[in-house]
């Protein structure tokens, strides 16, 4: 049985993910997909709308999906789906978990990791994270779940633009970027996202016909705003009403040269008039080399690193050039979990670089940066 692609939906409370679980169970969109919602937290906003007045634990709805609630934890939740779905008892092609407003999406992540059995069923596809533009400042400034959510996402959804000055959404997203630079943004309206961006998207997939992310390896990613160096647009400006929502490339008034991440402190914030500088907690870097890395020290470097901080680690990824391959290897983690794989053969004219992206909660960089210069041969 091919494996079954399960999506990690999770989000800011209001931030359309109910509006988004609604129109894949009711719309006749032609998918079998069956949603997990997890119980888990007070803030049940979904069971009016999704399971009202029932105990089964399984409901067939109307398009041929099925919403099923978490009673006990999610490993059993997907044992039993896979099991009925052998045996003919349940029709679905894929999965959806719902997590609460507030949940750390890592350990839903880890089970497909982890359990040798739920990997033998299903395949985790993606982590998508919905963004309410009208309250996204406020709640990351509050809030370290939200921050989290924002740097294991694969995907990021911005719902509200329409609420907030263009200015507002220019920062939002500039802020976004410097916390996570894999996730490619998209403005949508009221959780509205056409299905076919939502689901196989395949930003976990450590294949070999992947290659991680196709720009992953290009020195320039359009979604990552390095020139950005941290300063965000303020909020002082007038709402206009801004009939394109963010999906051009913005121009930068800065004028240091592109892709400088310019920690330096005497950057920030000073002589930029009205740029902010959000100093989130969560934040991303990029380790590249030329130079091939010695696997046996490598190793030895990156289990040592998420021994100590795994917790902090929400997502890391690379394609790395290794010594005694002719192959990729494609490597990626969430906290203390890490997988490789070998990839594609390195192209003839292709240069081998080796490329790492870490996005975590105040992790050490320079640590980092330099134990991983010292694993190379």
């Amino acid at each position: 049985m091919a494996l079954i692609p399960a999506t990690i939906l999770t989000g800011f409370l209001g931030s359309g993910k109910t509006t988004l679980l609604k129109r894949v169970l009711t719309e006749a969109h032609g998918q079998k997909i069956a949603i997990i919602e997890n119980e888990f937290g007070e803030e049940n906003i979904d069971n009016d709308i999704l399971v009202s007045d029932t105990n089964e634990q399984i409901i067939q709805m109307s398009n041929g999906c099925i919403c099923c609630t978490i009673r006990e934890d999610l490993r059993t939740t997907l044992q039993t789906l896979a099991a009925q779905k052998r045996k003919g008892e349940l029709d679905f092609d894929r999965v959806v978990i719902e997590t609460t407003g507030l949940a750390d999406p890592g350990p839903v992540a880890q089970t497909f990791f982890m359990d040798d059995e739920i990997a033998e069923s299903f395949l985790l596809d993606s982590i998508l994270t919905l963004v309410d533009a009208k309250h996204a400042a406020q709640q990351l400034n509050d809030r370290q779940e939200a921050r989290r959510q924002v740097g294991f996402a694969d995907q990021i959804f911005i719902s509200k633009a329409d609420l907030v000055s263009k200015p507002e959404l220019e920062a939002l997203q500039h802020r976004l970027a410097h916390m996570n630079p894999r996730a490619p943004q998209k403005v949508v309206h009221f959780g509205e996202v056409s299905l076919a961006e939502v689901f196989d998207l395949r930003g976990f997939n450590l294949n070999a016909k992947l290659d991680i992310d196709p720009d992953f390896l290009k020195e320039d990613e359009p979604h990552v705003h390095d020139e950005h160096c941290g300063h965000d647009h303020g909020h002082d400006h007038g709402h206009d009403n801004h009939a394109n929502h963010g999906h051009e490339q913005h121009k930068h008034d800065h004028d240091h040269a592109h892709g400088e991440h310019c920690d330096h402190p005497s950057h920030k914030g000073e002589g930029h008039g009205h740029h902010h500088h959000f100093d989130d907690d969560v934040k991303s870097f990029v380790f590249r080399s030329d130079k091939a890395f010695d696997p046996a020290k490598l190793e030895d470097f990156l289990g040592a690193i998420v021994n100590v901080y795994g917790p902090r680690m929400l997502r890391y990824k690379g394609v790395l050039n290794m010594k005694g391959t002719e192959r990729k290897v494609i490597f990626q983690g969430v906290h203390q979990l890490m997988g490789s794989d070998l990839g594609p053969v390195w192209g003839e004219n292709e240069a081998k670089v080796s490329k790492m992206v870490f996005i975590g909660i105040d992790l050490p960089k320079d640590i980092l940066l330099q134990g991983l210069e010292q694993c190379l041969v």
